[in-house]
C-alpha cells in the first residue's frame, strides 16, 4: 500500500513550499491531503483505479493529478523541481529534530545559515538566541538536536537494540490498561542492525499509556506526543516510536509494520489476485466491499491461503512463494541448542576457569562446552604454546572426572597463518577433542590468498569448524576479500562445519550465507565465542541469524547429543 509513501512526499512538498514562502493556503492544502492519505483504510492505488482520487477529503484536482503521476511513474515532476530549487543544505536542516520550515527560513534569512555547519556555528556564537521567538533555551535545544542528529548512525546494532527494547517493553508491561505490546520493524525481523525502534500496543486507555511512555527514565527528548502515538529519543540518538492501535486490527497492523517494504508489496499483490485489497487495518473484499479484521497475523496469512511466515523471513526472498506451497521450514529455536563449541577460558584471554565456564554452561541448560583457547600466534590474547595446550587438555580431563551433567571438550582455536599453515602441527591437533580454525592476522590479503588459507584449513583432516569465516566486525571492519561461495563449496566437499559466531558484533556467517550453506549441505555450528561466563548469553543472537538463513534444527551440529556430535567429528 503506497498511502504512506505518497503522504510522506506531500508532507515534504508542504515543507518545501513553506521554505519558499508560498501561499500558506497552498501549504495547508498539501498537509491536509497528506493527513487524509495517511489515515485512509483503503489502498490509494485501488481508489485511483476507479478514478476516485478527488473523493478523498482534501485532495483536489491539482493534488490528485500529482498522486496519479506518482502511482503511474514512481515520481512527481513538480516535487523534483521543488527539490532542485532549494539548496540541499536547507532541506537537510529540516531533518534536525525541532527545526520546522519557519525556523529554517528564519535562520537562513537572518543569519545566512544554509547547512549543518552553519547552524552549529551560529548556535555556538550565540547568534540564534538574539532572533525573534528564540532565546537561550531554544538555542541550546537546537544545538543539542544537531549533535544528536550528527551522532546518530542510520542503523543501530542489534546488540544495542535488544537490551534497550527489553527494558522499554518491561516498563510498558507495568502500565495499567495496556494489553498487547510487540516490537516491530527490522528489529522483529532480526536484522543485524535496525533503524528506529517501532513498538505496537493495544490499550483501553491510550492517553494514559502515552503519558507514561514519554516519562520513561530513559527518555532524553520528546519528538511527538499525540493521543495514540509518541516518538522519543533515548540513549541520546535512538528514536523509539510507540503506536497504540485498534485491537481488532492488531494482526494486520503488526504484519504491516514488521514486513520489509518488498514483502508487504508482494503480499498485497497476492491479496489482489485473490480478490482483496490489503491495508494495514483490514482485508477488504473488492466485490462486496466487506472488511475483515484480524487480531492475529496467523489468521491473516491463513486467509490468503498461506502458511504463517516467521518475522525473520519477511524480506521477499522467496518466503511468500514457499508459504503458498506450504514449504516454510520449521526454524531453529534457542532451546534446540545443547552446547557451545567455541568458548575461551582463563588459560588464554578468557575470564573464567574450566570449572567456572562449565558451571555457567550447565546453568544455561547445556550438556557440553568446548574450551577453544587461542594458539601462540595470537600473542596479544595469551595464545598457548604447544606445551601449555597439552597441560590444558590434561586439566580438562581431570575436571571432567569431577563434573556432573556437563562435559567439557578440550579444544583449540588454532590460527590460520598468513601462508595458510596452521599454528599447531597435526600431531598436536590430533590430541584435541575439537579443532576450530580461524584467521586473525594478515586480514587485508587479496581474495586469492584468503581463499587459499581458508581452503587449506577446511581440507585439513583435524579441523572441525571454521570460526567467524568472513572476519567482519559489524560497523567497524568489512569482511575479508573472500569468495565465500567457493569457500562453502569446499566445506561441502570436505564435510567441514562453518560457524555462526553469535556475538552481535560479528554474526558471522550472516543469514545470507547461512542459507547458501544450507543449500550446499554444509552443517553449521552456532557458538558464542564467549570470553567469560556471561558471554555465553549471546547465543540467541546467533540463533536469530540462523533463522534468517532458514536454518532448521538438523542444519546445526550443536543441537546433537554429545555422542552423536563426537561421531560426526570422527
Amino acid at each position: 500500500m503506497k498511502n504512506k509513501e505518497v503522504a510522506a512526499i506531500l508532507y515534504h512538498m508542504a515543507e518545501l513550499l513553506e521554505l519558499k514562502g508560498e501561499n500558506r493556503f497552498k501549504v495547508i492544502a498539501f498537509s491536509k491531503a497528506a493527513r487524509a492519505l495517511e489515515g485512509m483504510n483503503e489502498d490509494v492505488e485501488a481508489v485511483a483505479a476507479r478514478g476516485a482520487l478527488e473523493s478523498i477529503p482534501g485532495v483536489g484536482k491539482a493534488i490528485a493529478t500529482k498522486v496519479a503521476e506518482y502511482l503511474q511513474t514512481g515520481g512527481i515532476g513538480s516535487y523534483n523541481e521543488l527539490l532542485s530549487s532549494i539548496p540541499a543544505g536547507l532541506t537537510e536542516l529540516l531533518q534536525v529534530p525541532g527545526l520546522g520550515p519557519k525556523t529554517v527560513m528564519l535562520l537562513s534569512e537572518k543569519l545566512g545559515v544554509s547547512d549543518l555547519d552553519g547552524l552549529e556555528e551560529a548556535a555556538k556564537k550565540h547568534q540564534i538566541r538574539r532572533l525573534p521567538r528564540m532565546g537561550a533555551t531554544s538555542e541550546a535545544r537546537i544545538l543539542r538536536s544537531l549533535e544528536r542528529y550528527r551522532k546518530r548512525s542510520s542503523r543501530i546494532p542489534m546488540g544495542v537494540a535488544q537490551p534497550l527494547v527489553e527494558q522499554i517493553v518491561a516498563y510498558l508491561d507495568g502500565i495499567e490498561g495496556l494489553d498487547h505490546v510487540t516490537p516491530a520493524g527490522s528489529f522483529r525481523r532480526g536484522r543485524e542492525t535496525v533503524g528506529d525502534i517501532d513498538i505496537l500496543a493495544t490499550s483501553t486507555r491510550p492517553a494514559d499509556v502515552i503519558a507514561s511512555f514519554v516519562k520513561m527514565p530513559l527518555v532524553d527528548d520528546i519528538l511527538v506526543k499525540g493521543p495514540t502515538k509518541a516518538s522519543v529519543i533515548v540513549k541520546e540518538t535512538i528514536q523509539v516510536d510507540l503506536r497504540i492501535v485498534d485491537h481488532r486490527s492488531y494482526g494486520t497492523i503488526l504484519q504491516y509494520f514488521t514486513g520489509s517494504k518488498e514483502h508487504n508489496v508482494k503480499l498485497r499483490g497476492i491479496a489482489l489476485q485473490k480478490g482483496y485489497s490489503l491495508s494495514e487495518y483490514s482485508l477488504t473484499h473488492l466485490a462486496s466491499g466487506e472488511e475483515q479484521y484480524f487480531e492475529r497475523e496467523d489468521d491473516l496469512y491463513a486467509k490468503l491461503g498461506m502458511q504463517y511466515i516467521p518475522p525473520e523471513l519477511r524480506e521477499d526472498e522467496g518466503e511468500i512463494e514457499a508459504a503458498l506451497r506450504g514449504e516454510i521450514p520449521s526454524l531453529l529455536e534457542t532451546s534446540d541448542i545443547l552446547g557451545d563449541l567455541h568458548v575461551h577460558s582463563s588459560w588464554s584471554d578468557g575470564r573464567g576457569g574450566i570449572i567456572e565456564m562449565a558451571a555457567a554452561a550447565k546453568a544455561r541448560g547445556y550438556s557440553y562446552i568446548a574450551l577453544c583457547d587461542h594458539s601462540p600466534s595470537v600473542g596479544i590474547a595469551g595464545g598457548l604454546s604447544p606445551k601449555r595446550l597439552l597441560e590444558k587438555i590434561e586439566a580438562v580431563h581431570r575436571a571432567n572426572e569431577t563434573l556432573d551433567g556437563i562435559t567439557v571438550l578440550a579444544g583449540t582455536e588454532v590460527d590460520i597463518k598468513a601462508d595458510g599453515s596452521l599454528d599447531y602441527p597435526n600431531s598436536l591437533l590430533s590430541e584435541c577433542d575439537i579443532v576450530v580454525a580461524a584467521i586473525h592476522m594478515a586480514q587485508d590479503q587479496k581474495a586469492r590468498e584468503i581463499n587459499g588459507r581458508l581452503m587449506r584449513a577446511i581440507e585439513n583432516e583435524h579441523v572441525d569448524i571454521i570460526a567467524h569465516p568472513t572476519g567482519r566486525i559489524i560497523g567497524k571492519r568489512d569482511p575479508y576479500d573472500v569468495d565465500m561461495q567457493a569457500v562453502l563449496e569446499a566445506a561441502a566437499e570436505a564435510g567441514t562445519i562453518m560457524e555462526v559466531n553469535a556475538h552481535p558484533s560479528r554474526l558471522d556467517l550472516s543469514g545470507r550465507w547461512c542459507r547458501a550453506a544450507k543449500g550446499l549441505g554444509v552443517k553449521v555450528a552456532i557458538n558464542s565465542d564467549a570470553h567469560s561466563p556471561e558471554g555465553l548469553d549471546v547465543m540467541p543472537f546467533g540463533v536469530l541469524t540462523a533463522r534468517r538463513g532458514w536454518l532448521e534444527k538438523g542444519d546445526v551440529v550443536n543441537t546433537l547429543p554429545l555422542e552423536d556430535l563426537m561421531g560426526l567429528f570422527r
